[in-house]
């Protein structure tokens, strides 16, 4: 709006009254914008674990063959005097040759042991060939599968050969005797793992894989030509699970420094601490500490096992920080296989990295296979060298004077960087590289408790932070934990074990197997828990029992169910809804739960959740009931009579204003209807007899006045843009849903797939179809299912079949046939499925030796005028290919299916693309989605086949949805309340503009509009207009037709979108409301049969998407619906929306008024009209808790919300003698009630006195009104094509007959306006299908 600059800058507005404004805004609550409208109801993507180490391995066999040949030394190498002399920290010069072999050999396999107690151990000192081949082969023998250790030291020996080939000795010892890699190779077998300690170790490796390649070719020569010689042969083993271990490369010596052993490969391997003690005490930074010798060393008082001692903490800190180095710089999978998959093997590996950072300072460089990346510079070493400093430095007075030992600060400190990367860090960024660290402290009491505490914090991060903490190894830990019976760790354990089973359910298996189930059954227990963490214990628990009957035994043991029922009524919602799916959980498919549960009357303390306020926990109490009845045991009387009754407290949920708890609800039915399905059966064959004998005068064949065309077939509309609601919205009601079943793709979810234009092609593949046969009797369509509906609410009951009637199967039917019929596709999906698969069964149980009788098929009774288009499964009445199954959901909205084709059909014959029945396509008991109909199936009818077809396909994910929760950030500030936040930035922006909007306005209302005809928009909209809305803050309008929705830019004059709102034919919009108009806009749209829809992302170049959809008003009267003409016409459905307090009022073709509160999602008053016509128009201001009403009889009520349903009607006025066109409520604290009637006068109430204060009269045979809310004006349309707008003395300010520019065209009769609720904007929709806004002049402006 282009404003004076004066009028941006007048000083009546000040800047204190503009906060306020704002300050307002913030403090409105917001409708329809929880996680459940904005996400879709399913749970994440499974992550695949990799955690789990697939193979497990032990090293049972260790040969240590030493060719050490004491004194004499080998040709090819030239020792150094003096010369690195210990093996194994043995001289062998200080005792006889023979002795120090044995000596050295013993020592050997004790260091050995330190790592792997258990392993058998055989010494082979100075062998022969043979010697090695029978060690070689009985320690793999006895081995089996599992892997064996070959220690080489060769430092009495020649080096290795370029062949590929180690030394050792003949009998007698006068030569060396080579000894192939290859032949070794063959005799270790595999899984394997080599050390090599003498000098060009590297050579062996090398040689080593050459050999493997080699094999690897064999075999595929072998395995291609059967003749060849090895093929007759036992396959000799694979290389690939063999690990090596290589003192130094090809072309190096080892080191021959006296101070070190001669042995320092192995010495770094088998006795890593007492050698990186020696090697720092002889670097020159020892200097530092002084006092400290290598005798001293030896000293060190403790055992390494003992973490308590000096000794015991440096071994500890010693794997903490190998185990985190090799974390941080190897590759994950090669981690897993070296470090998490052999106990010694792993030990190997982090003192392998020792040997790396010493070997390397003395010019050797030590190879591994699989190759690692180099980490003797890693910066984890730094804090190494710090720890032992700080121990050393102790160590003479510890021993001189006897002082305490002063425990090393490492942990402390590394739990600190740990703390700093998670307060500090951004989102994306490296993991942190303590977290192999904060592993090793959950051993240490000292620390357990920070530990955890910030364990829970980094898995709270997400789904990849536990993924990352699974992989480093937590698992065993967290859950010995749960042996502790400290309770200052069950917050933390009970929310860690939360994060973790919400990513990997699999662990329920782990948890039951170490009785940790026992641990969250005592929590929940615990009534001083606070009801955040008794959540989670109740979480784990109902991820224990899911669909895991042993899981489902132990609990059941463990009195979870008492547990459960107890906590039915705490006040904390979320504890609420898990205890009711952790009840539904145990009892699904498992017959003693369901027992206990009936014993402890289970089902009635659950229906008290029916009625829950928060939706979620609706649906959960649904899901419960759902699998209590859902049980396929044997049946007695008892549990029938317990099944009805549960049926029946469910069917009162027919009308819940949550979609979720609906789609829960059909759910629920479906496993009642599995049940019993034999009844079922006779019910639907008695429902659809009736249904062909009885003519239901249907409201789609009377045409409507003013709207004869219809609207879809005029050429010149624009393509309707397609919508994408989470699943196909009806894209049109005949044309998909003739096809209902054939087109329903049974996914995993089970409704059908998300509906995008680029999806079109999924929708249905012959694979995928819920086969029924392609003709009518086989299927219910979804006017069929309508009339049905209709049919069993006009006629009296029990007329229509008999006594049965009303039984409790009859009654189910019908509250299937209600949601077949439910505005929200995906709930109407479900029901067509349910019903469908029964009618299906039916009418194959009725006639089944008709089925392949093609003439049979034709003998239906003549349609009844109304379902004749309802026979026909698409408008060229062939059956449907494949290819086409889908041709309704393109982006234009489809016509309805021609009307005059014949009743009758071609004689059935399925063709390759046609459906062929059921029990063609598939073997029964077949899953749905798996391979198409090419394969026939045997034409079994048993019935558990079918069962597992129909409960296979019917779930919600509402339980996966919930456990999201568990997975996402709990502690992470939610991003509307980060003030740094996009979506902060963009609501205050929003907020800004709404403030200067209303500021501008205000200016130009308070000096007085004295005309309103400057037309500032025209153009021709797609359908007839029926209702208009301007948009409160923003420069858009929405236009409704019949059953479609155009939103224009009201400035810029173009068109922004237009798409189909998804009511039936007989039905229209009849009224329209913008929810949380302020800020996130969202469409409300209510059509005469009583459904409200929701809509967002519209006009903003996304497609639109239903929020959710309703039935507001069950019982509308369905009469003459069509546009209002003078006498004979129906308000259809009037709507009032108070966002203050996000209730909604609706009322029309019925006696009532009914309350929605929209945060619950729930009816919450039903105020009486006491009336018998209808109501047209609602008002009402929530500061005073008035409604006023106009009715069809002339009467405007006004009634008072706080009362109760006899008491609250306040006041009645009957001055009008006829149809009350709109009643209007100024929300003013005395505001006044002005109504106007069809006669043209207009009457002004003041609540508190019975007779009108103030009455004018404008034009007769009105047809539209509406009163501008700021700026005392009205305006009225007629049926003789003229706008009167008036002021609030009853002047006619301005008169319009003509449209500007269209060489005056004359107006045409007036279908809807609006004022827009700030600007003095008036927008005006005709029957001619224009849609034109006009304006004060342009100087106001």
């Amino acid at each position: 709006m282009k404003m004076d600059s004066d009028l941006l800058h007048s000083p009546a507005v000040g800047l204190a009254e503009e906060e306020e404004a704002d300050m307002n805004d913030w403090k409105l609550p917001l409708a329809f914008m929880k996680k459940r409208h904005s996400e879709k109801i399913e749970g994440s993507k499974a992550l695949a674990q990799s955690w789990r180490m697939k193979d497990r391995m032990k090293t049972v066999s260790v040969a240590l063959v030493l060719c050490l040949n004491v004194g004499v030394d080998p040709p090819d190498v030239v020792k150094t005097s003096p010369c690195a002399r210990l093996e194994c920290w043995i001289d062998p010069l200080s005792m006889s040759p023979q002795k120090a072999l044995e000596t050295i050999g013993a020592n050997l396999q004790k260091q050995y042991e330190n790592w792997q107690p258990r392993a058998r151990y055989k010494q082979s000192l100075d062998p022969t060939v043979d010697e090695v081949k029978k060690l070689c082969t009985s320690l793999r023998r006895n081995a089996k599968e599992e892997r064996v250790l070959f220690h080489y030291n060769g430092h009495g020996v020649p080096r290795p050969t370029v062949n590929g080939e180690i030394w050792v000795f003949n009998k007698n010892y006068t030569q060396y005797i080579p000894l192939s890699i290859y032949d070794l190779q063959t005799w270790m077998g595999s899984p394997s793992i080599f050390v090599y300690d003498c000098s060009n170790a590297g050579i062996i490796v090398k040689s080593f894989k050459q050999f493997a390649l080699q094999r690897e070719q064999e075999l595929e020569v072998a395995a291609i030509n059967p003749s060849h010689p090895l093929a007759q042969m036992p396959l000799p083993p694979s290389m690939k699970n063999c690990i090596q271990l290589a003192a130094c490369e090809a072309s190096e010596l080892l080191p021959m420094n006296p101070d070190l052993p001669a042995d320092l490969f192995t010495s770094c391997l088998t006795t890593p601490i007492k050698i990186a003690l020696r090697w720092f005490c002889m670097q020159k930074s020892a200097k530092l500490v002084p006092g400290v010798t290598l005798d001293l060393i030896e000293k060190i008082p403790g055992r390494l096992n003992d973490r308590r001692t000096p000794l015991g903490e440096l071994n500890w800190i010693f794997t903490a920080i190998t185990d985190t180095i090799a974390w941080n710089v190897l590759p994950r999978d090669l981690f897993q296989k070296l470090f998490r998959q052999d106990l010694l093997v792993a030990s190997l590996f982090r003192n392998f990295l020792l040997a790396e950072r010493i070997m390397r300072s003395y010019n050797c460089t030590p190879v591994s296979s699989p190759r690692l990346p180099p980490t003797y510079m890693h910066a984890m070493w730094q804090a190494w060298d710090l720890a032992v400093d700080i121990c050393l430095s102790q160590l003479p007075t510890i021993i001189e004077e006897g002082t305490a030992f002063r425990h090393s600060p490492f942990f402390a400190e590394q739990l600190t960087a740990f703390q700093v990367w998670l307060t500090m860090g951004v989102e994306n960024r490296n993991p942190p590289e303590q977290l192999p660290i904060v592993l090793q402290v959950l051993l240490s009491q000292v620390h357990r408790l920070r530990a955890l505490d910030l364990l829970g914090r980094f898995l709270d991060l997400g789904p990849w932070a536990v993924s990352l903490a699974l992989s480093v190894g937590i698992f065993p830990y967290v859950l010995k934990l749960l042996q502790s019976s400290a309770r200052e760790l069950r917050p933390l354990l009970v929310f860690i074990w939360a994060k973790i089973l919400a990513v990997d359910s699999s662990c329920q298996a782990d948890l039951v197997k170490d009785n940790g189930h026992k641990y969250f059954l005592s929590v929940l227990a615990d009534s001083y828990m606070p009801a955040e963490h008794r959540t989670m214990a109740v979480f784990i628990l109902a991820v224990i029992v899911n669909s895991y009957t042993t899981g489902q035994e132990a609990c059941l043991q463990g009195n979870l169910i008492a547990n459960c029922l107890e906590q039915l009524s705490d006040p904390h919602p979320l504890l609420r809804q898990w205890v009711a799916i952790c009840l539904g959980r145990i009892w699904q498919n498992f017959d003693p739960a369901r027992w206990c549960g009936v014993r402890d009357s289970a089902h009635e303390k659950l229906y008290t959740l029916l009625s829950d306020p928060i939706p979620e926990v609706r649906c959960a109490a649904v899901f419960a009931l759902g699998t209590f009845v859902g049980n396929s045991a044997e049946r007695t009387d008892h549990s029938t009579t317990i099944d009805h009754n549960v049926a029946m407290m469910l069917a009162q949920l027919i009308n819940d204003g949550s979609p979720v708890v609906r789609k829960e609800l059909v759910v629920a039915l479906s496993h009642l209807v599995v049940q019993y399905e034999s009844n079922f059966c006779t019910v639907a064959l008695q429902f659809i007899e009736e249904e062909k004998n009885y003519s239901v005068p249907s409201p789609a064949n009377t045409a409507e006045p003013g709207n004869l065309t219809p609207v879809r077939d005029s050429p010149a509309i624009p393509r309707l843009r397609s919508v994408n609601s989470y699943t196909n919205i009806r894209a049109a009601t005949t044309a998909r849903l003739n096809k209902s079943l054939q087109n329903l793709n049974l996914n995993e979810e089970g409704g059908p797939p998300a509906f995008s234009p680029g999806n079109l092609s999924t929708s249905s593949s012959a694979s995928s179809t819920l086969g029924s046969p392609d003709n009518d009797e086989y299927i219910l369509s979804f006017e069929t299912i309508d009339k049905m509906r209709r049919v069993s609410s006009y006629s009296s009951l029990n007329s229509l079949i008999g006594v049965s009637f009303n039984s409790v199967y009859t009654q189910i039917w019908r509250v299937l046939l209600h949601l077949a019929a439910d505005p929200f596709p995906e709930v109407s999906d479900l029901a067509m499925k349910v019903l469908n698969s029964i009618a299906y069964k039916a009418t194959m149980n009725a006639r089944p030796q008709r089925i392949l009788d093609s003439g049979s098929l034709t003998q239906s009774a003549p349609a009844s005028p109304t379902s004749k288009g309802t026979h026909i499964h698409q408008a060229g009445g062939s059956p449907p290919m494949p290819s086409t199954s889908s041709s309704s959901l393109t982006n234009e909205v489809p016509k309805p299916p021609a009307r005059d084709q014949p009743a009758t059909r071609p004689p059935y014959t399925p063709t390759l693309g046609g459906q062929a029945p059921h029990s063609h396509q598939f073997p029964r008991t077949r899953k749905m989605f798996d391979k198409g109909p090419e394969q026939a199936g045997e034409d079994g009818d048993e019935p558990c086949g079918h069962r597992n077809y129909i409960s296979a396909v019917l779930q919600t994910g509402l339980c996966d949805w919930s456990a999201k929760y568990f997975a996402q950030p709990v502690m992470k500030i939610p991003e509307e309340h980060d003030l740094e936040s996009q979506v902060r930035m963009e609501r205050q922006w929003r907020f800004l503009r709404n403030t200067r909007v209303r500021r501008q306005s205000r200016c130009i209302t308070q000096r007085g509009v004295s005309r309103l005809d400057d037309q500032i928009f025209i153009n021709r909209n797609p359908g007839v207009p029926s209702v208009v809305k301007f948009h409160p803050f923003n420069t858009c309008i929405a236009v409704a037709d019949k059953d479609s929705i155009c939103f224009w830019d009201w400035e810029k004059g173009e068109r922004l979108d237009y798409f189909y709102n998804g009511n039936p034919r007989y039905t229209r919009i009849t009224a329209m409301e913008y929810l949380n108009g302020h800020d996130c806009s969202l469409l409300l749209t209510a059509t005469d049969d009583g459904a409200l829809r929701i809509w967002k992302n519209f006009a903003d170049q996304k497609n639109p998407e239903m929020v959710t959809a309703w039935q507001g008003l069950s019982d509308m009267l369905p009469t003459t619906r069509g546009q209002p003409s003078a006498s004979t016409h129906s308000a259809g459905m009037v709507v009032d929306w108070e966002q203050e307090t996000g209730l909604l009022m609706t009322s029309g073709d019925v006696r009532v008024i009914r309350i929605w509160d929209t945060d619950r999602e729930m009816k919450v008053q039903d105020i009486p009209t006491g009336a018998d016509s209808c109501v047209t128009s609602l008002s009402c201001d929530s500061q005073r808790s008035l409604i006023v009403a106009g009715l069809g009889d002339g009467s405007v009520r006004v009634f008072d919300r706080r009362m109760g349903p006899n008491d609250c009607r306040v006041m009645t006025y009957r001055e009008h003698g006829a149809w009350v066109v709109k009643a209007h409520l100024q929300k003013e604290t005395d505001g006044h009630i002005i109504s106007v009637s069809v006669n043209g006068d207009v009457r002004f109430f003041e609540p508190r006195t019975p007779d009108s204060i103030n009455v004018l009269q404008t034009v007769k045979g009105l047809t539209a009104l509406d009163i501008h809310p700021e700026a005392n004006l009205f305006a009225c349309g007629s049926m003789n094509q003229f706008i009167a707008v008036y002021n609030s003395n009853g002047d006619v300010i301005s008169n319009i007959k003509y449209y500007d520019g269209f060489m005056g065209q004359r107006i045409g009769a007036i279908s809807c306006l609006a004022f827009h609720p700030f600007w003095p904007h008036l927008a005006v929709g005709s029957n001619d299908y224009y849609m034109s806004i006009y304006s004060a002049e342009k100087r106001l402006r």
